[in-house]
Order: structure tokens, then sequence, then C-alpha cells
């Protein structure tokens, strides 16, 4: 659990940060923490489904927004976007911050650790038709080859699948 400040309006807000999300832009791979708030929760309920696919446009030179495909619930609140923020616009869109802009947003969590130029370059300031994935951390129910549920692959796992392969023979 982190504790992080968030600007509004120049005001410094404190909100628990609890869950990661990843995103991921021609094959690079960035980490967000995740505000506790109903949005993400809802968020974190459809990405345990599958991974989402969502294509991402620039918008005048301070983000990359695009629709979602479903709505979130939202708690809008005026705010002031800064680089890294990641926030949900109207209740259905999702946008990414490389700049700065004040506008009533609900915040969803921050990229973590890229400097606003690291940021330009990861999602593709100015471009359009920006193809981008959002996951959830692999759980370990998901981690492929970890056949007897320990979080682990290893020889442990060949064993369960020779006890998998006996066990049909019988």
């Amino acid at each position: 659990m982190f504790m992080a400040c968030c600007s509004k309006d120049n005001e410094a807000t404190a909100q628990t940060m609890t869950q990661k999300m990843y995103i991921t832009i021609e094959g690079q791979t960035q980490s967000v923490t995740l505000i506790d708030n109903a949005a993400t929760r809802a968020l974190a309920e459809k990405l345990q489904q599958a991974p989402i696919d969502v294509t991402l446009n620039n918008n005048s030179d301070f983000e990359i927004w695009g629709a979602l495909g479903f709505s979130l619930p939202t708690s809008n609140q005026q705010m002031t976007g800064q680089p890294g923020d990641v926030v949900l616009y109207n209740g259905s869109n999702i946008c990414l911050f490389y700049g700065s802009n004040s506008w009533s947003y609900t915040r969803l969590g921050k990229i973590d650790g890229l400097s606003e130029s690291e940021l330009r370059t990861f999602l593709k300031a100015g471009e359009s038709n920006v193809s981008v994935t959002l996951s959830l951390p692999a759980t370990v129910s998901q981690l492929r080859g970890d056949l007897n549920g320990d979080g682990l692959v290893n020889a442990a796992d060949v064993t369960t699948l020779i006890n998998i392969i006996l066990e049909k023979k019988s």
C-alpha cells in the first residue's frame, strides 16, 4: 500500500494506492498505481476477465485518449491532470497524460517512474491510432507453467504434470 499526493486545483490530496495495472504500447510495458475508487474497482474486475485493447488518439499536446468500449462509475472532480496521470473522462474514455490540463475527471491512477520526456516517448505524443493494452499483473493462477499453484515454475510443477498424466492413464 502506498500513499501519494495528487494535485486538485493546487491543493494536495492524499489518496491510498493499492492496485497495479499495466499499460503496454508497442511491446513496452509500464506499471500504473491505481487509486481505490469505484471506477478502478470496476476496471480491475473487467481486467480480471481479460486484458483490454483500446485505440487512443492525441489531443491538444497533453494526452492520448479514447473510448474503453464500456462505462465505469464516475466521481468527477475538477482537477489539473499532470504528466503520468491516468483518468476517466465522461465515464467511458481513458486519458493518459503526458502534459497538463484542467477539467473534470475521475482519477484512476498514475504511470509509475517515468519523466515527462519518457512519458511523451512511451505514450507516442502527437500520434494517433495508438494501440494500447491494459492488463493486470499475473496472479498465481495465471502464471504459465505453475501447475501446483505455488507461484513458482519449477520441478514441483513437472511432478504435478506427471501425476496428472498418470491419473488419466489409470
